[in-house]
């Protein structure tokens, strides 16, 4: 049975087809453009199809100081991004023998909490090891901002339990990266920027990228901002030996599509490894990448934030599609832009942010809709009416969606601050029972509670 990865590969022999056309380029534009008129965008993106470059600009400032504008040779923090770069190298210590990831991590940490003993590699690559994020912590904040060394982010989650049994169930936690980088550090007796740059950064050429560290100076490193009250503002940087192997690379738009066509093109790791790595598990998630499907084809893809800092990487293997999007103003838009501009690539209709339309609502309409929908691992939302618009609350925090109208029979709204879209589906009675967010270019599905 050919794997995911083989069937995409096949296919793409089959359906790349020729260039995109002239002026889907310059639609291309137009979307980056719009998002950046926003005024809740600004950076770099890169959309390419096979060798061929479609879109290659910056949008606004890398730094506001000087009036230093975004570039494609500007560097930014791409956060979780940083995770399949982690995964590959776990892959290629495999391919080396000197681990096996159905071994348990503790084979390879011993000190790691006896509740831990049971917990294996390849569940930490997946997502699926049920130890505690340790960013979700509330002390996390205050402990970040000062240097730490790779196991130090145990103090935080060392006391709790296992939130699930190993392997039961998808949940993303930043802790099981840190993990894995704590495994490459023991098995091969150097550290993770070491082998990061030996194995990945050197072979690529990958010039422009690399672990990010407190007291680096680099040259066209991008500045990261976030809202304030007046405007944006200068965000507040954790330090950057926190995230480290889950999310401290630094890269660009240009070495960032290097990266994946090395990848995808079997220049780093094995045919086997690779397949192992783009096999969707639980959550859809694969080894530092979601595996979800984007206009009936499989999509390879992840974003990434930490302060300042947004990004999202794509890869569309049927048709050798990229996109590459950096933000340096913590960015909203980003996941959203990204999946636009490769629905763009492939011939498809977007609407852009000044195009949408926020249509009155009918008192019966805004009836079936309100009321608590729980995401499966994740948070419940409780949809109510706030001066005759649905409102969206999440957390304690309330936001007013704009409703779009129906589409296929289903009542669309969307968030004109975080661009979440929310579509709500009819059962076979009529009761809306159902919905699914569109969170981060993923559909998150929601149930009725």
């Amino acid at each position: 049975m050919k794997t995911l990865v083989a069937v995409a590969l096949s296919l793409g022999a089959v359906m790349l087809g020729g260039p995109t056309q002239a002026q889907d380029v310059g639609r291309l534009s137009e979307v980056a453009q719009a998002y950046a008129k926003t005024g809740k965008f600004m950076g770099s993106v890169l959309v390419a199809q096979g060798d061929r470059i479609l879109l290659d600009k910056g949008y606004g400032w890398a730094n506001l100081d000087w009036r230093i504008p975004d570039a494609p040779d500007v560097k930014y923090r791409i956060g979780s991004v940083t995770k399949q770069f982690t995964a590959a190298l776990v892959l290629l210590l495999q391919q080396d023998g000197k681990l096996n990831i159905e071994d348990p991590v503790s084979k390879y940490l011993p000190d790691l909490p006896a509740a831990w003993s049971k917990v294996t590699i390849s569940q930490l690559l997946h997502q699926t090891a049920g130890i505690p994020n340790f960013t979700s912590s509330p002390a996390f904040i205050a402990w970040a901002a000062a240097p730490h060394g790779p196991k130090d982010f145990l103090s935080l989650v060392k006391d709790k339990p296992l939130q699930f049994e190993p392997g039961s169930r998808f949940s993303y936690s930043n802790s099981n990266y840190e993990l894995l980088g704590a495994v490459i550090e023991a098995v091969t007796g150097k550290s993770y920027e070491e082998v990061l740059r030996a194995r990945l950064i050197e072979p690529l050429g990958l010039s422009s990228t690399g672990l990010d560290a407190d007291d680096l100076v680099l040259p066209r490193r991008a500045s990261g901002y976030t809202d304030g009250p007046k405007g944006l503002a200068y965000a507040r940087s954790e330090s950057m030996s926190v995230p480290w192997a889950a999310g401290a690379i630094y890269s660009t738009t240009h070495d960032l599509l290097a990266w994946e066509q090395g990848l995808y093109r079997g220049r780093v790791l094995s045919g086997r490894s690779l397949a192992a790595m783009t096999a969707p598990g639980l959550g859809e998630y694969g080894m530092g990448l979601f595996i979800e499907q984007h206009a009936g084809e499989p999509l390879f893809q992840h974003d990434g934030g930490v302060e300042g800092f947004a990004s999202f990487l794509s890869w569309l293997p049927s048709r050798r599609i990229a996109v590459v999007v950096l933000s340096n103003d913590e960015s909203d838009a980003v996941p959203v832009m990204a999946s636009q501009l490769l629905d763009v690539a492939l011939g498809r209709p977007v609407v852009l942010p000044d195009q949408r339309k926020d249509l009155p609502l009918a008192t019966a309409q805004l009836a079936r809709v309100q009321g608590a929908f729980q995401v499966e691992n994740g948070p419940r939302l409780q949809f109510g009416e706030k001066g005759g618009k649905l409102s969206m609350d999440v957390d304690g925090k309330a936001r007013p969606l704009f409703y779009e109208g129906e589409r296929g029979g289903h009542m669309m709204f969307w968030d004109p601050t975080t661009f979440v879209e929310v579509e709500f589906m009819p059962d076979p009675t009529g009761s809306v029972s159902s919905a699914v967010l569109y969170v981060s270019g993923r559909a998150v599905p929601a149930r009725r509670v």
